[in-house]
């Protein structure tokens, strides 16, 4: 199978050693020329996760990679992805699968990214979203994990599922691909409550952080047209619990060094989606009491100036105490 990787980042240079290295696949890598992690794969041949296989062809012209590959799978920063396919849509990709190994939800317009792909030009039968638990640095040391293949197209979907498994990742087929990618995205979120948990030293509030933010996040999805037990699979709380103990992961980082007043300087994608998904709350009257929080610690607590920015940012956190007793479920 020929395979183009849109972004060679830190997912997106481990898709290409995974799809080489791994499945054997033909691969080729693409990143921005004068990107800093193009330019050191280009220079040294690796990163600080993983060393490209021979194999693959890394390349900074976006057409080449485009027109090289039945299958292109991208892995950037959401909110860059419109204007991305901006570029991608000027080469002929009628007849090409799309998969996304991203998790966001975009800020400007409350859109899942499958959304923005069909906006972009993109046959909503053609789109494949990969999602779930797993980091890069156990994957390289071959520790296994399961993840998601989800998709509006049923074949679609279970080729790609069958066709990415290797005794590394075990993938299963999704089946709501509205529940999939929220899932997925507002993982990110919880993981910055969780990180302000950890830095803040309550660290066994986690418990009751990760229940009740699965249940908040089901209401999300359910409003949004998804089902509510999507927020139980693999794509939102087994990410989630994989990202709540994990010295791996970026957003439980951010909200970690947030407590301290610290700002984490690597891509966050949790941090714009909480502010799309409380915008998107609003909008739909949902109350959303944690992705509340998290907005406001992140926006408006105001955590990396001098004085109380940090302090602030927990007894934000801590408000969601204050909330009148109600029943769980």
């Amino acid at each position: 199978m020929n395979i183009s990787v849109l972004g060679c980042g830190r997912w997106g240079s481990f898709i290409a050693w995974y799809q080489a290295t791994v499945l054997k696949n033909n691969v080729i890598s693409w990143g921005p020329e004068g990107d800093y992690s193009y330019e050191v794969l280009k220079n040294e041949g690796r990163n600080e996760y993983v060393a490209l296989d021979k194999s693959i062809k890394l390349t900074c012209d976006l057409g080449y990679a485009v027109n090289s590959s039945d299958v292109i799978i991208i892995s950037i920063s959401s909110q860059g992805l419109r204007g991305f396919m901006k570029k991608v849509t000027q080469f002929p990709v009628k007849d090409k699968t799309f998969v996304l190994c991203m998790k966001g939800i975009e800020e400007s317009t409350g859109k899942r990214l499958s959304e923005v792909l069909i906006e972009s030009g993109i046959d909503k039968n053609k789109i494949a979203v990969w999602v779930g638990p797993g980091h890069i640095q156990a994957f390289t040391r071959g520790i296994p994990n399961c993840m998601v293949i989800d998709s509006y197209d049923e074949t679609l979907k279970r080729r790609i599922a069958d066709s990415f498994k290797s005794n590394l990742i075990r993938f299963y087929y999704g089946n709501d691909i509205i529940g999939s990618e929220i899932g997925a995205a507002a993982k990110n979120v919880l993981g910055i409550a969780a990180g302000v948990l950890d830095g803040s030293g309550y660290v066994s509030l986690k418990g009751p952080l990760m229940a009740r933010g699965a249940y908040e996040v089901g209401r999300f999805i359910k409003a949004m047209g998804g089902e509510f037990t999507s927020a139980y699979g693999l794509a939102h709380l087994g990410d989630y619990e994989t990202t709540l103990f994990s010295e791996y992961s970026h957003n439980r980082k951010y909200g970690e060094m947030m407590a301290h007043g610290a700002k984490f300087e690597k891509l966050a994608e949790g941090v714009m989606t909480a502010k799309a998904m409380k915008e998107l709350g609003d909008r739909h009257g949902l109350d959303l009491p944690i992705i509340n929080a998290v907005y406001e610690a992140c926006f408006l607590s105001h955590p990396f100036e001098s004085g109380d920015g940090a302090e602030n940012c927990m007894k934000i956190i801590l408000k969601l105490f204050e909330r009148s007793t109600k029943s769980e479920f």
